[in-house]
């Protein structure tokens, strides 16, 4: 009766607001995403060169992940997450696969003990609606992003935690972000930053 009851209350948090259960992790590897976007989507937009030094928050089991690995030829990728289950899940996976250039480290929810700019591209993924304290959150990937880096959001439509494009736009520029470019539509998108007070906006893909 407990596990039954367990369960129940698994499934309402994975339809409702909030962090997405560890124990439905499984559902975020579908290869049906790719519909939505692709690791090679999602890569390109990044603008990711092999060298970079980049932080995912909230990897989930590594969907994104591993691919991004495999593109960090001489870089090297840190998984930011609150959930040291989702950690152990996700470097489960990259293990299998012999990927070395990848780190772990779990958040507190409010700060991250990294120096200041220490990378080059910072990315979520149906994950900034999910955070409780997105201002402290945005204050510190501004702190550790480096001058010339991206901060990128990434949105899905279905996701109970989604963030309008103004929603997320206004969060970021907040915090000492400036637009930098956009790609999908309000349904699904990525909206890229900087910290620079004018950059220059790139074509966009929209489909």
């Amino acid at each position: 009766m407990n596990t039954e009851i367990e369960t129940s209350g698994i499934v309402k948090r994975f339809a409702a607001k909030g962090v997405f259960p560890y124990q439905m992790a499984f559902t975020l590897l579908i290869p049906l995403r790719n519909i939505f976007l692709s690791p090679k989507q999602l890569i390109k937009r990044l603008e990711i060169k092999d060298s970079l030094q980049v932080m995912e928050v909230g990897p989930g089991p590594g969907y994104f992940s591993i691919p991004i690995a495999k593109k960090l030829t001489s870089g090297r990728l840190v998984l930011a997450d609150i959930q040291q289950r989702m950690l152990d899940y996700a470097k489960k996976r990259i293990d299998k696969k012999g990927l070395t250039n990848v780190d772990y480290y779990l958040c507190d929810g409010t700060t991250f003990q990294f120096s200041d700019q220490t990378f080059d591209r910072i990315f979520m993924v149906t994950v900034i609606g999910e955070v409780e304290h997105k201002d402290d959150y945005m204050q510190e990937l501004h702190r550790i992003l480096k001058p010339v880096g991206i901060l990128s959001i990434s949105e899905m439509a279905g996701d109970p935690d989604k963030m309008s494009i103004n929603e997320a736009r206004n969060l970021a520029e907040r915090h000492g972000f400036s637009y930098y470019n956009l790609f999908g539509t309000e349904r699904n998108y990525t909206i890229n930053f900087k910290k620079q007070q004018h950059p220059t906006v790139k074509n966009q893909d929209i489909f």
